[in-house]
């Protein structure tokens, strides 16, 4: 990774008290079973929210939630546990909610477009196949320059900024209806050029993400006149299957999938790279992609159009291991409802020359193909991203994260 210069626009923060300012950073937020609530300075109302809108009653019950987190940043690449009387995403002074802060509570906002396809009918409808299973903001400044910041939260964030605020739920992490912190969710935020500016929205036209220009209340488009041509062509469905593979100026990779080509998620993932083995957490449900080995690596559901690419084994994690030093595995990396459970979509390569640790929008659910479903299925027929960081020290440290069982090959 390359070390970006400073910036007067929109950026990752680890903090705005004082404001810390970092090239990229990646949060894990700990489902309820391994780190409890029990928070005791969150607030009735959320400071991302309209007036009105008040506290779930989920948060009542410490087995319910968790706002506890592990994250590195360029900073200090290695995962860390930031101190337990933190609410993740509730404050000005943890990462998440000081980088959301600089967009939302902003007098003269930077531009911004927000993206979700669960944003469960404020300000949208769902966004069910073919649109892309993708979500986060990306906002920048008059000159281009800016973040995206990728989230694995349904419903979360679904305001740009408090001139237009969500009017029907919470915009606050912890205080939006549907339990967005029982389950382990991820968030990701890389600090962009003009020109990363401009790939990341080629990378959203590319996965069909759900938006729409026309609504202040997630899209504010401005700033230099190509970028503004690239917001105002979002929020359609594109049949195109053409990969969008791109190094940004940060050294990071950003790969889009489109929704039309009916592959498996990371197995793609993996092709573009190079064809490294992986280890991958997601929300791993039916109809769930088993565990693959070099033998299998290459899956039946395999598009023409990549046939000089080869993917390496795709191992599913299925728990993992927190602090590093536990003896058994303790995190639980399935996907389903309740508190042992995880949305987290992050991988690391566990072959090749390259360390790279990956951050994503999708999980995989579909098939490999040579059974009844279709190629099509699930998040095979879906669009989404994937940044690619290559970091020695962050890649050990997640890999110690996703270290435990795996889900069989069959």
């Amino acid at each position: 990774m390359r070390t970006m210069p400073a910036t007067s626009g929109p950026t990752p923060l680890l903090s705005t008290r004082p404001k810390t300012p970092v090239d990229w950073m990646f949060i894990f937020k700990f489902n309820a079973s391994e780190m409890p609530g029990d928070v005791p300075d969150v607030a009735k109302s959320g400071i991302f929210d309209a007036a009105g809108i008040t506290r779930p009653g989920y948060d009542d019950d410490s087995k319910k939630f968790s706002r506890h987190f592990v994250s590195a940043s360029s900073a200090a690449p290695e995962l860390s546990l930031t101190k337990r009387s933190t609410p993740l995403g509730s404050s000005k002074s943890d990462p998440l909610g000081a980088t959301f802060a600089q967009v939302y509570l902003a007098k003269k906002p930077p531009y911004f477009v927000v993206w979700n396809d669960q944003f469960y009918d404020d300000p949208m409808s769902g966004g069910s196949s073919p649109w892309g299973h993708s979500k986060g903001m990306l906002a920048w400044d008059d000159d281009g320059e800016g973040f995206v910041m990728q989230v694995s939260t349904p419903s979360w964030p679904a305001a740009g900024n408090m001139a237009n605020p969500r009017k029907t739920d919470g915009n606050t992490l912890g205080f939006i209806k549907d339990d967005d912190i029982e389950v382990s969710q991820h968030f990701f935020a890389l600090k962009l050029t003009k020109d990363d500016v401009l790939n990341v929205l080629a990378g959203l036209h590319t996965a069909s993400v759900h938006t729409d220009p026309a609504n202040p209340q997630i899209v504010h488009n401005g700033g230099p006149a190509p970028i503004q041509v690239l917001v105002k062509h979002l929020g359609k469905k594109q049949t195109d299957i053409a990969v969008l593979n791109v190094e940004l100026s940060s050294g990071a990779r950003l790969i889009a999938k489109p929704s039309s080509l009916h592959v498996p998620p990371w197995q793609l993932v993996s092709a573009e790279l190079g064809g490294p083995d992986m280890r991958v957490a997601c929300w791993w449900a039916n109809p769930t992609i088993p565990s693959t080995t070099k033998k299998n690596a290459r899956p039946i559901c395999w598009d023409p159009s990549l046939a000089k690419k080869n993917p390496g084994a795709v191992d599913i994690a299925i728990s993992g291991t927190w602090p590093p030093n536990n003896p058994e595995p303790n995190l639980g990396m399935k996907g389903g409802p309740g508190p042992t459970y995880n949305h987290a979509k992050f991988g690391v390569t566990t072959s090749g020359k390259t360390p790279y640790s990956v951050f994503g929008d999708m999980n995989q659910q579909g098939t490999l193909g040579g059974t009844t479903r279709k190629c099509s299925s699930s998040q095979n027929g879906r669009g989404g991203m994937f940044f690619a960081l290559d970091d020695p020290q962050l890649h050990e440290s997640v890999s110690s994260l996703l270290a435990g069982e795996s889900a069989p090959t069959s």
